[in-house]
């Protein structure tokens, strides 16, 4: 009797070892929509919930990131505008053809800065300063900043004292305007200048200047509409430019995508003589 207890009691247990290996196997493994067979149980069915949840915990790296990765390019670029290229939006038509109203330049700050200085024909940004504007009492410094950032960038108009204009005469030259066909002469040389807006004259304002060294005459190329070194003839610069005061040589047009070029050269200035090592005579203002 104790023997059919016992067989009696071991019942539900020979029926679960009866079944098997190979049932055992198919209880313990499920199919997914591949086909092939993967692991199953609670575990299983966690894992994408598990992953979500981290994620939705956890968003701040990626924004960080993000944050991280602009602030490095916006570093980048204004590093670049500082020492290398500096974009600038032209305000107005003083230099039309050449450079139009919202063409946005690039402006080759490495040009001038290995011994080479501005050569006549170049067109170059400068910061008229003491030259063709007075120095001014500084605004607000939080303005200011914001405002020179967005200029480093291109993305705000230039400030008051920067100018765009082509260079005529550099140091010792004499410059004349107008010889008896109307033309602007250099060390007594006629220059042609086919860059000048179609239908102005050279200068309406007549002048004879000799340019002292270290400075610069600059033109816009659009003359009855620019204000340039003619307007500052009696000021106490005399209209002239110090080299030291150029920002870079205007080299390309970057916006709008229509006129991307580089900035067109001139051979206006090619038969135009050196200056006599003497100098030149005092020029009479005109």
């Amino acid at each position: 009797m104790d023997t059919e207890a016992q067989h009696t009691e071991r019942d539900p247990s020979s029926d679960t070892d009866s079944s098997g290996p190979e049932e055992g196997s198919r209880s313990a493994r499920v199919s997914d929509d591949s086909g092939h067979e993967g692991p199953a149980g609670p575990a299983a069915a966690e894992e994408p919930l598990e992953s979500a949840a981290a994620e939705e915990r956890h968003p701040g790296p990626s924004w960080r990131r993000t944050a991280l990765v602009g602030g490095a390019c916006v570093a980048f670029l204004l590093l670049l505008s500082h020492f290398v290229i500096q974009p600038f939006l032209i305000p107005s038509g003083s230099m039309e053809p050449t450079l139009q109203v919202g063409d946005r330049i690039l402006v080759n700050k490495l040009a001038y800065r290995f011994g080479n200085e501005p050569a006549r024909g170049d067109v170059v940004v400068f910061d008229g300063t003491g030259s063709f504007v007075e120095e001014q009492p500084r605004g607000n410094p939080v303005t200011g900043l914001l405002h020179d950032g967005a200029a480093a960038l291109g993305l705000a108009e230039p400030d008051e004292t920067d100018f765009v204009k082509r260079v005529v005469g550099t140091g010792g030259d004499r410059v004349v305007c107008c010889d008896k066909d109307g033309r602007l002469t250099v060390n007594g040389a006629p220059v042609e200048e086919r860059y000048v807006m179609l239908g102005d004259r050279p200068s309406s304002v007549p002048f004879d200047i000799v340019v002292p060294p270290d400075r610069l005459w600059v033109m816009g190329d659009h003359r009855s509409q620019s204000s340039d070194s003619r307007d500052h003839l009696g000021s106490a610069g005399g209209g002239m430019v110090p080299v030291d005061k150029v920002v870079g040589r205007a080299d390309w047009i970057a916006w709008p995508f229509g006129r991307w070029s580089t900035v067109p050269g001139t051979d206006a200035f090619t038969a135009v003589p050196a200056p006599p090592a003497g100098g030149h005579g005092a020029g009479a203002h005109g």
